[in-house]
């Protein structure tokens, strides 16, 4: 497979970090990382779809995540009863500082997670996580009390006018990140992939992502699929074609556990891209569902295995101790 190959761009970010990366440590949990600030991946959409073929990717987790976002839940029961865990940590993390406080029975994260699947009260209680994406992106609160609708924002000013170049979408919100919040009201989970802007240039449009900070080996794969899906579905609701999404990074970093896995997946060679289709009942944001995305063609190397650290948002010792014991793989 020549150079040319889109994938190449995300193999060669990997070595770059490999070659140039410095060393740090996260303040809470001690997880080192190797890390470089700012760079940038272009995939133009005609290429096919960059979903990374070096190392299988989780398809129905991108598909069902994009859904959860975009149909502004913040509840992560949906996830779960679909069996999709990627945001099982987040509502633990809130229910372990309840545990030690003695205010709840002390539950392990599958009986918790289990308890989130079959109990309604239990999820409904326990279950949510405010002002993560889905509710920042169509219900972003307001001193007013009123929500703002930021992707239907962005699909109406697209359609009214394609020249526009305010068609942005923020999920930071100093109010409820990190010490800039009331202890309260301080989220236990960092905002990463943290806003993107939408552009048509000749009946094409891209979409151009911030991510603050980025684990290359296990998050990002994810990322770009989340994202050129959503610039594909944007494009639809839209009346556009899909142009390019532009993935531009601020510190981006491989953790000291992955090294040998990121130079296992640099020595593979990339599968040609495989294509998407959308279905034509997709007309509004509010109609899309996992259910109306087909993928075909997508030939990918095996998954290679690697421990998640569960790092970012607000820091208690009670998660740091738990996060340095736990040992959870994903791929």
């Amino acid at each position: 497979m020549s150079k040319n190959h889109p994938e190449y761009q995300y193999l060669d970010l990997l070595q770059d970090i490999l070659d140039n990366g410095i060393k740090q440590e996260d303040m809470g949990t001690g997880a080192v990382t190797h890390s470089v600030f700012g760079r940038q991946l272009r995939f133009n959409l005609d290429q096919g779809f960059p979903l990374l073929t070096t190392k299988k990717t989780y398809w129905k987790g991108v598909l069902w995540e994009l859904w959860w976002f975009l149909s502004g839940q913040s509840n992560i029961q949906s996830l779960v009863q679909n069996n999709v865990h990627i945001w099982d940590d987040y509502p633990y993390k809130i229910y372990r500082e309840l545990m030690e406080k003695g205010l709840v029975e002390k539950l392990e994260v599958s009986e918790f997670i289990e308890k989130i699947k079959t109990d309604d009260n239990f999820a409904k209680k326990y279950g949510e996580l405010k002002n993560i994406y889905g509710e920042l992106w169509r219900r972003w609160p307001t001193k007013a009390k009123r929500t703002i609708d930021q992707v239907q924002w962005v699909v109406d000013e697209l359609t009214k006018d394609p020249d526009c170049h305010n068609a942005l979408v923020n999920s930071w919100n100093p109010e409820f990140l990190y010490e800039m919040a009331l202890p309260e009201e301080s989220s236990r989970f960092p905002i990463c992939h943290n806003m993107y802007q939408c552009n048509v240039k000749n009946g094409k449009l891209s979409l151009q992502l911030y991510q603050r900070s980025a684990d290359i080996f296990l998050g990002v794969p994810f990322n770009i699929a989340s994202y050129a899906l959503l610039t594909h579905i944007l494009a639809k609701v839209t009346g556009n074609k899909p142009g390019d999404f532009i993935h531009v990074f601020g510190d981006v970093h491989i953790y000291g556990n992955h090294i040998d896995q990121v130079k296992e997946q640099i020595s593979r060679k990339p599968f040609p891209l495989p294509t998407i289709s959308i279905s034509d009942t997709v007309k509004t944001i509010d109609d899309f569902g996992p259910e109306h995305v087909e993928i075909s063609d997508y030939k990918a190397h095996p998954p290679i295995k690697a421990t998640l650290s569960p790092t970012g948002g607000y820091k208690s010792k009670n998660w740091e101790d738990y996060v340095k014991k736990s040992n959870r793989t994903k791929t």
